[in-house]
């Protein structure tokens, strides 16, 4: 009697279990859910800089989504713009949320120009991590960095430690603040805000571990550099066709 009924239980539950399955597929069939061959994703963005057009929308929909104080000099994203000059020159400047970048260069004299849209590198081996001397900086299961904004000390050690620049202090809270992949988005199965708004797609964000996601499939067609590969930092961050002159 006892046997039937744990049968019985197991029966019912076979339909669930389709269901699970189908969720499962939903979020690999996005590029940002489970594998089959992983239990958790590893999140990463690429960056197509021949798709920048510096339109400065990434900018805006970071700091409307994660409340970014409005001043310039506060981002957890920014573009920067490259004129690169007949005489070898290179002027980098900042775009502004506006869409306007410093410093106009007379077209004669441009040999190429570009955008490069730059963010929190979220390495696998982050210098950030290690010198936080109450762990306030760590990394999530699936390979995000993140901010314990209630452990934070405000010590500005993590943001002298970055080599990309991309921490900076918040003037409110006083604590450490970065890009954070819009970790309360995609933990949805949703895209980062930047990426949802990008006009031209130069931003793709995906699962790293997962063959079916669009950034191993950029990997896989375009030629893939990071920033400074040489501090060995281990960047989930990485660029198509970067330009050599890039930092």
């Amino acid at each position: 009697m006892l046997r039937r009924k744990l049968l019985r239980k197991l029966v019912s539950l076979i339909p669930l279990a389709g269901t699970f399955q189908a969720i499962s597929k939903l979020g690999t069939a996005q590029g940002i859910g489970p594998d089959s061959g992983h239990t958790l994703p590893t999140y990463g963005m690429g960056i197509q800089i021949d798709q920048c057009i510096g339109c400065a929308r990434c900018l805006e929909a970071c700091k409307t989504e994660n409340n970014v104080p409005p001043e310039p000099i506060f981002v957890r994203t920014w573009v920067e713009r490259y004129v690169i000059k007949t005489n070898n020159e290179v002027d980098v400047s900042l775009l502004g949320a506006e869409g306007d970048a410093a410093g106009e260069v007379a077209p004669r004299n441009v040999l190429r120009s570009f955008f490069v849209p730059k963010l929190c590198n979220q390495c696998a081996n982050p210098p950030c991590v290690q010198v936080c001397p109450v762990e306030a900086t760590f990394i999530t299961d699936d390979g995000v960095v993140l901010v314990d904004g209630d452990r934070c000390l405000g010590c500005g050690y993590c943001i002298q430690a970055c080599p990309y620049g991309a921490r900076y202090m918040h003037p409110v809270t006083r604590t450490a603040d970065k890009c954070t992949f819009c970790y309360h988005r995609i933990r949805n199965g949703l895209l980062p805000a930047c990426v949802e708004v990008c006009p031209t797609q130069a931003r793709v964000f995906g699962d790293l571990e997962s063959k079916a996601s669009p950034l191993n499939r950029l990997k896989r067609m375009k030629k893939i550099h990071v920033l400074k590969p040489s501090l060995n930092t281990e960047p989930k961050v990485i660029y198509a066709d970067l330009d050599g002159e890039v930092r």
